[in-house]
């Protein structure tokens, strides 16, 4: 956990994880985890909206847990866009669904909650924006 993520681990992460549940996702342009997602989407990622209302959000299906996505879609990545405190049953879903990765964005931190991820085999990084990693490594 106190071991920062190399830049090539990064790298191979952003390559290769192309299927990204964002969680907390909103329907607003003007908020960070929609442009996050739009931006992700454009670069070619499959993004699987995940928030408790609505029905579609950059022509996706919004999900409103990470266990109601169908178990055929292989989730790579969990874009965490939430407060800290609301971090631990997501990740204990992620685990559940068998999801690869917990990526929380800038401002969220949950050590308890990314220690257990990575006990169960999750790779882990914690405040820090997916768009802005792609944009400096790719």
């Amino acid at each position: 956990m106190e071991v920062p993520m190399k830049d090539e681990e990064l790298k191979d992460i952003l390559n290769n994880f192309k299927t990204v549940a964002v969680v907390g996702i909103s329907s607003r342009e003007d908020r960070a985890s929609f442009m996050v997602a739009s931006y992700l989407k454009s670069k070619g990622y499959r993004i699987i909206p995940v928030r408790p209302d609505g029905d579609r959000i950059l022509g996706e299906k919004v999900y409103h847990s990470l266990t109601e996505i169908p178990k055929e879609i292989e989730i790579d990545v969990v874009d965490i866009f939430r407060k800290s405190e609301d971090i631990p049953p997501i990740v204990e879903e992620a685990i559940q669904r068998g999801a690869k990765m917990i990526w929380m964005q800038e401002g969220v931190i949950h050590k308890e909650a990314g220690i257990k991820a990575e006990e169960a085999g999750l790779k882990v990084l914690m405040d820090r924006c997916m768009k802005k990693e792609h944009q400096r490594l790719l």
